[in-house]
């Protein structure tokens, strides 16, 4: 399918096999359609993604021609709870369209550059904190507790997620890595990856096409599979049994992590409840492993 070109910035593209913006955004009218105002709306966000993915309800609906109820309706018709959730993931399929300097033009703006980086952090915080079903997050730590291995792919930047939730999620008691070396060890990591397994992808902005063929190579081999994204693509959700929807939207020409990191200790936090017992003595052995390789500056006080 040809791309839309758009009145407001670069067509609003993605990769292969149906991640066009507008094969997306069709894919998910259903199939008795969208008719009359509704159809005005989805014509909005067809031809106006940049517009639309920084405008309100209100103004949306003044673009469209119809009213906010109109606007509700029409994201619920897409399979969203309302116009908030649908501009999320219009957003960052939008970005997903530019390059790394067209999106620090899309940054430009008044006042310190690092305080609207706070407060850009601070927002999805709160969006992510309003939006997160805490039972996929509940879910994802009993699969973890209940494999044989878990496996999290996590390339470039994104890795500083992957081995945060890596590292803490061993000190809970459990045998998860982070591949983030580089194609290489993702192809032997692969190789012996199957069924008791789980595969955590976590990728955002344009994903990484590794990833993308990890999580699908995996469901191929049985293996249970979770991704943590801000826009998945057809063929990463595809691939999950469950997608965690991250704002991932930073200030700069690169995505912002901070809500990345947030979700990953909760999901550490989840995980390290599922069997207390477990943690616990999971802790109190790298403590004494700590004590005896003198690695801390501080220590904890004998009692």
């Amino acid at each position: 399918m040809t791309r839309r070109a758009t009145d407001d910035g670069p067509p609003a593209g993605g990769g292969p096999g149906g991640d066009h913006f507008e094969e997306w955004l069709r894919g998910r009218v259903p199939g008795r359609g969208l008719r009359g105002k509704a159809a005005a709306v989805l014509e909005v966000l067809l031809s106006q993604p940049r517009r639309a993915s920084y405008c309100s309800a209100g103004e949306l609906a003044q673009l469209a021609g119809v009213n906010v109820a109109t606007v509700t309706r029409t994201a619920q018709a897409l399979g969203f709870a309302g116009w908030p959730a649908l501009q999320q993931e219009v957003r960052a399929r939008y970005l997903s369209s530019l390059s790394a300097g067209q999106v620090a033009a899309e940054h430009r703006g008044a006042g310190s550059p690092s305080s609207r980086s706070l407060r850009r952090d601070l927002d999805s915080l709160a969006l992510l904190h309003r939006r997160l079903d805490e039972s996929v997050l509940a879910t994802i730590a009993e699969a973890v507790a209940a494999a044989r291995r878990t496996v999290i792919v996590a390339d470039g930047s994104y890795a500083a997620v992957g081995l945060a939730l890596a590292h803490n999620a061993r000190l809970a008691g459990y045998p998860v890595a982070a591949v983030t070396a580089g194609d290489a060890e993702l192809a032997n990591v692969m190789a012996a990856i199957g069924e008791g397994d789980v595969l955590i992808a976590i990728s955002f902005w344009r994903l990484y096409e590794s990833t993308v063929l990890a999580a699908n190579e995996a469901r191929a081999r049985g293996v249970r599979v979770f991704a943590l994204t801000d826009a998945a693509s057809p063929a990463l959700a595809a691939a999950a049994e469950e997608v965690v929807l991250v704002p991932a939207e930073g200030e700069a020409f690169f995505p912002s992590l901070t809500a990345g990191v947030a979700v990953a200790q909760a999901l550490v936090t989840q995980l390290a409840a599922v069997d207390p017992a477990r943690t616990g003595a999971a802790i109190e052995a790298a403590e004494a492993m700590w004590t005896k390789f003198g690695l801390l500056h501080r220590r904890p006080a004998a009692l």
